[in-house]
């Protein structure tokens, strides 16, 4: 029995497509597809809650995740002031935050669906 061959690179791009250009069961699929990406990367985007500034006196870029609100953000900064996260169970355990990859999965998505703010934290505009 032979092995499959491997997928030839990727050799150009042609344009960028957002949530709205994917067919229905290209959508359905985004999540859990998205899910596996930010676990495979999990130090790339555990490093935003590691390092993530304030924008201003009154906003924190944590607050762009969808489900932080201003006591889950304060819980985030003052627990990464004891040292960083190691990893996303260490950041649920110490600032009771319930499945923190997720809540970036829920930022790419609204990122990718054109979100109307000025700042993009995971998807090139």
């Amino acid at each position: 029995m032979s092995s499959p061959e491997a997928p030839s690179p990727v050799d150009h791009v042609r344009r960028r497509l957002g949530r709205d250009d994917l067919t229905a069961a290209a959508r359905t699929e985004l999540e859990g597809a998205l899910a596996q990406v930010v676990l495979r990367d999990a130090p790339r985007y555990l490093r935003f809650f590691n390092e993530a500034p304030a924008v201003s006196r009154r906003f924190h870029l944590l607050e762009l995740l969808p489900g932080i609100g201003k006591k889950t953000m304060l819980a985030i900064v003052e627990e990464r002031k004891r040292g960083p996260f190691k990893d996303f169970s260490d950041l649920e355990a110490r600032a009771h935050v319930k499945a923190p990859e997720r809540l970036i999965v829920a930022r790419i998505e609204q990122e990718l669906s054109g979100v109307d703010d000025k700042y993009r934290l995971f998807v090139a505009p």
